[in-house]
């Protein structure tokens, strides 16, 4: 009897254990956005891309707003872990008033 209540407290010791070490490994990692292939980026043309182009190339954006009365999209994806192997992207697209581009820019920590 003493036995098989020895082993259990150690069974509930090792999944304890495991729990906590799972929980900490979990932690340290995030993703923040939605994935985008960086690589079409050559194909976007200032004043002849449009923004039914770049939805077609990109996908919906993350997040639209305005600035300085033009329509801004944003691309973003931010993939953060404990092994240091962060990725980080963000497109911006400012379009005019016709919806073509009116500038863009990518910032990535990828190598190219």
């Amino acid at each position: 009897m003493k036995k098989i209540k020895l082993h259990r407290v150690n069974l509930s010791w090792q999944i304890s254990l495991a729990t906590m070490i799972l929980a900490i490994f979990f932690s340290g990692c995030g993703t923040a956005g939605k994935n985008f292939d960086e690589s079409l980026y050559s194909n976007v043309v200032k004043g002849t891309t449009t923004h039914k182009e770049i939805q077609a190339m990109f996908g919906p954006p993350f997040k639209k707003g305005i600035q300085n009365g033009y329509a801004v999209w944003t691309y973003e994806y931010n993939y953060v872990n404990s092994f240091g192997t962060d990725i980080i992207k963000d497109m911006i697209i400012v379009f005019e008033k016709n919806g073509v581009v009116k500038s863009h820019q990518l910032m990535t920590n990828t190598p190219e």
